[in-house]
């Protein structure tokens, strides 16, 4: 009976390895057979056993079985506490982690695991899972799911790594991938992809299973992974600390121990190695052939990704070169304006700036906001065909001549129009020739009205005005805020937009007063100050100013601000 008994465990562990593959059809038949075999021997030591492994089978055959398949392992806990039988305890809790981890509760699962590894050191277990155990709580660790099995395939692994290289574009998310499927296949404890920094002749690691975030550099002249960068050979080591090209220096920094080691190099299509693929401490016994095969293997996509990533890597470098050029030549463009007229100089920047604040609290993207800001600064680069004589007349000016310097918005166009540009980057001419369009439709150069206004040149026309009544000119000074903001408000739905007229006079405060002193370098905005202008917009100012009884709270606010508005032009004391 006892002989019998044993040999009922034998089967059982088959079963649970059935289980872990995913063979839910043959351990459904197989426990049938060692439930009928032990009713026949009357053996009810194992009936928790049977009863846990049935319940876990019965759910992987159809999911829709999950209420069933609790409630038949939970009441096998039950018998296995009542008979306080260990072995079937450690059962239970393996096939509830087992359970939850198919069902995606990742924590619930590690408890039961967790307790499973508790009870797998007790004597006199029946059951050596511990290997199971472990690799299912690196799983879980690791931020993988159920779908990984306990014996991983290596042809599914490979699989997996060469759809990874064609769906990822990070190569730092990538390269995990890699390594988790190689931790996997091989069943490993960990793996390492080591880059050779070949000006600092170090590796160092751009992955690290096991480490977080933490990085691990040491000179490629030290270690196994060193020994491999440097000669190209490949290394299977089954005693680390036996091997003097080992270096123990990094075990002793991260508390790790090292037994076997699996290394080989990193290869880009010229054949220069340039970095260390490192498996290490396989989970049970040592590294054979197979394993060395399967990391070749690997290696090579690890290689095409690296060589990928850097190919990558030189095209942004590329594209933001080209982008700095871009935006220099932008930079230059405008600054040739100011060179024509010192007194308006700043001007672009300013509408630039107040521009951004714009688009910002409208919520547009960065890159539509980056589109506006270079058409604000290059929205009176069409200045360039004005004549001196009209640019910088003092006084009044002409029909004749505001007729000339309208001009500008058409030839901001026609200049703009010659550089070439990205489908996107058009719309910065768009954006930069309308500044000028009302909404009205009673705008120039186009005539254009409402929404046929590009949005951009909506904001721009704002933007733009704003600054300029709020400027000193050859002809005036600048106009008092009130009287700039009764402008904003009386021509809203004629020459503004209103939603973004709305928007600017709610821009804070403090937002607005950077640009003013954007110019200043020399002067700041205060502590004391900004406390008292927290949370006011335009909009409070004009009311203060509006207000037949002004409150002190009020008039402390217009007079920080009166303060700060006259060093926009210079004036105002530190």
């Amino acid at each position: 009976m006892v002989k019998a008994c044993e040999k009922n465990r034998k089967d059982i562990l088959k079963i649970i390895s059935l289980l872990t593959d995913r063979e839910a059809g043959e351990a459904l038949a197989a426990i049938k057979v060692l439930s009928d075999d032990l009713h026949e021997r009357n053996c009810n030591d194992l009936n928790s056993e049977c009863m846990s492994l049935m319940g876990f089978a019965n759910y992987l055959a159809d999911k829709n079985n999950f209420k069933s398949a609790l409630e038949t392992i939970n009441e096998a806990g039950f018998l296995a506490d009542y008979n306080n039988n260990i072995s079937a305890k450690l059962l239970n809790e393996f096939v509830l982690g087992e359970l939850n981890f198919a069902e995606g509760e990742s924590k619930v699962a590690l408890k039961h695991y967790m307790n499973a590894k508790e009870l797998s050191s007790a004597d006199g277990i029946e059951y050596d899972i511990s290997d199971m155990l472990t690799i299912r709580i690196s799983q879980i660790n690791n931020g993988l799911d159920f779908s990984h099995p306990v014996k991983a395939d290596p042809l599914v692994s490979l699989v997996k790594i060469g759809r990874s290289i064609t769906a990822l574009t990070d190569i730092k998310v990538l390269l995990k991938v890699i390594a988790e499927e190689t931790k996997n296949a091989i069943q490993a404890d960990r793996c390492t992809v080591f880059l050779w920094d070949k000006e600092t002749d170090e590796l160092w690691s751009m992955v690290a299973l096991g480490m977080d975030s933490e990085e691990i550099r040491f000179p490629a002249t030290k270690g196994l992974a060193g020994y491999v960068a440097k000669t190209g050979e490949s290394i299977n080591i089954k005693d680390a600390y036996n091997d003097e090209r080992f270096n123990p220096d990094v075990d002793l920094k991260t508390g790790y121990k090292t037994h076997t080691i699996l290394c080989l190099p990193i290869k880009n299509n010229n054949q220069e190695i340039i970095g260390v693929f490192q498996v290490l401490n396989k989970l049970k016994g040592c590294f054979t052939k197979s394993d060395e095969d399967l990391l070749v293997a690997i290696g090579g996509s690890a290689s095409i990704a690296l060589e990928n990533a850097q190919l990558f890597a030189q095209q942004e470098q590329l594209y933001k070169e080209q982008k700095e050029l871009f935006e220099s030549f932008i930079d230059t463009l405008a600054a040739s304006v100011d060179a024509r007229d010192k007194i308006t100089a700043g001007h672009s920047t300013r509408v630039k700036l107040y521009s951004v604040l714009i688009a910002r609290k409208m919520g547009l993207s960065d890159k539509d906001i980056g589109i506006i800001e270079k058409a604000a600064i290059l929205h009176d680069i069409g200045k360039i065909g004005i004549m001196d004589s009209v640019l910088q007349k003092e006084g009044k000016l002409t029909p004749e001549e505001y007729a000339h310097i309208q001009e500008h918005a058409r030839i901001t166009h026609d200049i703009l129009d010659k550089i070439h540009m990205s489908k996107d980057f058009k719309l910065i001419t768009e954006i930069a020739c309308s500044h000028h369009e009302k909404y009205d439709g009673t705008g120039y150069y186009r005539g254009l009205k409402g929404e046929e206004i590009p949005l951009g040149g909506r904001v721009l026309a704002v933007a733009d005005v704003f600054d300029a009544i709020t400027s000193k000119r050859h002809y005036r000074d600048r106009m008092p805020i009130f009287n700039v903001i009764n402008i904003l408000l009386k021509d809203s739905g004629t020459h503004f937009d209103k939603s973004i007229v709305d928007v600017f006079l709610a821009i804070p405060l403090v937002e607005l007063i950077q640009v003013f002193l954007s110019e200043s370098p020399e002067k700041r905005l205060l502590a004391k100050d900004i406390k008292v202008l927290s949370g006011s917009c335009l909009l409070d100012v004009y009311n203060a100013l509006n207000s037949e009884k002004i409150t002190k709270k009020q008039q402390k606010l217009v007079d920080i601000f009166e303060y700060y508005y006259a060093c926009k032009n210079g004036a105002g004391k530190e």
